[in-house]
């Protein structure tokens, strides 16, 4: 079975996907998705030679719906900001984030949610991995964006992927 789905959970995303993008959600669909969930794992499956391993389906579930939740509350703040708040009061802030996740995956996780975030993009990661600059359009309180970043995204990602 793990030969034909060498990443089950990516299949079933790229199934979905498909689905969406097709703005259909018909039998032709569905077999077309299937075929791209199956074919496209199996070839790129030598690039994921350590898969990364998820302890909790449930909780990566729970860290999805808080992501979600979080872009659509960023872009309400963001067009606050930006049709409220004056350029001179905006104060754009570089945000360096220590990071105790090891895993690459996870690390890729946090940029990207970081940067899925309106008002925040993930900008570099140290050459040892360990660290994580992040640029805030508005963070009057530097520290305060990086404890948040640490808690509600980091500490999830930690408990899913390690």
């Amino acid at each position: 079975m793990t030969r034909l789905f060498p990443h089950p959970f990516l299949t079933l995303i790229l199934i979905v996907v498909w689905c969406l993008l097709s703005q259909a959600f018909t039998l032709g669909t569905v077999v077309f998705g299937t075929i791209l969930g199956i074919i496209l794992p199996f070839v790129t499956a030598a690039f994921w030679p350590d898969r990364p391993k998820i302890s909790n389906p449930f909780k990566l579930l729970v860290y999805i719906v808080i992501v979600v939740y979080d872009i659509i509350v960023a872009n309400v703040v963001v067009a606050a900001i930006i049709l409220f708040k004056s350029n001179a009061a905006r104060r754009p802030a570089w945000v360096p984030i220590p990071l105790e996740l090891k895993s690459p995956e996870a690390i890729t996780v946090l940029a990207g949610t970081i940067t899925l975030t309106p008002g925040t993009v993930s900008v570099d990661l140290s050459e040892d991995g360990r660290s994580l600059l992040v640029h805030a359009l508005d963070a009057p309180d530097p520290d305060g964006v990086r404890d948040d970043i640490k808690s509600r995204y980091e500490s999830r990602l930690k408990e899913i992927f390690e």
